[in-house]
């Protein structure tokens, strides 16, 4: 049980030193070899143990354990076996085995198959379900996403084959704490490459979806792309529009939020991959900007710039300040100087066709809209009434607004007088007067004799307004105020 709960072997010194919270590391006192003689762990530039007891982990090892005491050979395999030599915490484990789906449930009667013909049975455990895939070869792919047919493998050597790249093709044994590599998956990590298994164009071209999928994994790891993958993926990619939407979309919001997304977003070009899946942010360049304003350059650049400040952002975030100004290459002018005359409106609509396009929720499409749509307004803040100041900052999600404003500041004029402005009013105002209770309702107008109608709304947003701005405190003296604002709308003032 000790072995299986010790760790993988690393060799995480080519990337620069790691810090994985609530994970000890020790110096390992021997180095098992790898399966494969040209990956030995010992050629390793650095190698240690990570020592974590993770209760994922360990559901996984136990899985492995008991396929094992059947007689099926088992392995933890893909992302998570990548992440462990890259001294990285995996978020989650999948086995892989040469047990039938029909024998891995006769193991774990709770099973579900969720992927019954490519072999995938989901096991649920408590600290979350275990994927468990037979070991299995792929067929010719048609469609640029299913193989037409599967057949199931003996060995793992032919089901690693079949796998995308070879940084997510390592085995790794938990009992006996090997990684397994027959595809030179750790020389290429210490080399910082990313690298298909097998031909490129062939690979690539199995499921499109691996264009993303590299330009992401590049960027995230801070590696180089083969040159190979990369003049494939160059000939390849008008063929991403055979992919889904909602995998794409998956793909990009990836490539923002996992970082460092200036990265993967300057690969996208590079490939070729970008002008297909955002051709309006492609437009982005060339596009000048008034350099009194913008002093960095071009839209292209500064949206790059704003990219590379993004800092764990949730996907709204992300999209926001990649769609922020994508309506000025369609309102671009110059008369006495360079312009984007509504350029906001445009861009906000063009931010909901995009939003659309990758099927994203209508929940989110909201948020992104609004903060193109609002980027503008911090130019005004100082000389916005406090009423509405107030109203700004308790918008939903104002935080993201702020900081795509802060960003929006630091990647051009890198003036934030407004940000620190409405980020002060935002951490000293007390919730109770940034959203106050109302002191006047629709009853309150109608047993004060005025007649229901589109006034009421004019009226209650004057009455909120006098509120906010501390003119009025209680409900009579938002009365007197209504009645004096709007005597023709009531039928007798209050109190008579």
């Amino acid at each position: 049980m000790r072995a299986a709960r010790r760790g993988a072997f690393l060799g995480a010194a080519a990337l620069g030193p790691r810090t994985i919270p609530n994970f000890r590391f020790t110096t390992p006192d021997c180095l098992s070899p790898s399966v494969h003689p040209e990956s030995s762990l010992r050629r390793l530039l650095s190698s240690v143990v990570i020592d974590f007891v993770d209760a994922k982990r360990q559901d996984a090892a136990e899985i492995v354990r008991r396929l094992r005491a059947e007689g099926f050979e088992a392995y933890f395999v893909g992302g998570c076996v990548r992440d462990m030599v890259m001294g990285q915490a995996p978020k989650d484990y999948d086995v892989t085995t040469a047990a039938t789906p029909d024998q891995v449930l006769r193991l774990f009667p709770d099973a579900l198959t969720v992927g019954a013909r490519f072999g995938v049975v989901m096991v649920p455990r408590e600290a979350g379900n275990v994927e468990v895939a037979t070991f299995r070869s792929d067929g010719a792919y048609a469609d640029g996403r299913h193989p037409q047919e599967v057949r199931y493998s003996r060995t793992p050597q032919e089901d690693v084959r079949r796998r995308d790249f070879t940084i997510n093709g390592l085995l790794f044994d938990p009992l006996s704490e090997r990684v397994i590599d027959y595809v030179e998956g750790q020389a290429d990590i210490r080399a910082r490459r990313l690298r298909t298994i097998g031909d490129p164009a062939e690979r690539l071209g199995e499921d499109r979806l691996r264009m993303l999928r590299a330009v992401r994994f590049t960027a995230r790891f801070g590696f180089k792309l083969d040159p190979a993958a990369l003049e494939a993926i160059g000939r390849l990619a008008p063929q991403i529009h055979s992919v889904s939407a909602e995998r794409v979309r998956d793909e990009i919001i990836k490539i923002l939020t996992e970082g460092p997304a200036r990265a993967g977003f300057e690969l996208l070009d590079e490939v070729g991959l970008l002008a297909e899946v955002l051709p309006e942010i492609k437009k982005m360049q060339g596009v000048e900007q008034p350099p009194e304003f913008h002093p960095e350059g071009d839209v292209w650049i500064h949206t790059l710039m704003m990219l590379e400040g993004l800092r764990q952002p949730t996907p709204t975030l992300a999209l926001g300040v990649l769609l922020h100004d994508v309506g000025k290459p369609p309102t671009f002018a110059v008369r006495e100087r360079i312009r984007f005359d509504n350029h906001v409106e445009v861009g906000a609509k063009m931010a909901e066709e995009i939003c659309a396009r990758l099927r994203i929720s209508a929940r989110e499409t909201t948020r992104i809209v609004e903060l193109v749509r609002h980027h503008l307004r911090f130019k005004d803040f100082p000389r916005m009434k406090r009423s509405t100041q107030l109203r700004f900052i308790r918008m939903e999600g104002f935080e993201e607004h702020l900081e795509l404003h802060r960003l929006d500041c630091l990647s051009s004029h890198r003036d934030l007088t407004n940000y620190e402005m409405a980020r002060k009013m935002l951490e000293e105002t007390p919730k109770e007067e940034i959203e106050p209770a109302p002191l006047l309702t629709g009853r309150d107008l109608i047993a004060a004799g005025y007649k229901p109608g589109p006034i009421f709304k004019t009226i209650l947003r004057a009455v909120e307004d006098a509120q906010l701005e501390g003119r009025i405190h209680d409900r009579q003296e938002a009365m007197s105020f209504a009645y004096g604002r709007f005597p023709s709308a009531g039928e007798h003032p209050p109190g008579s």
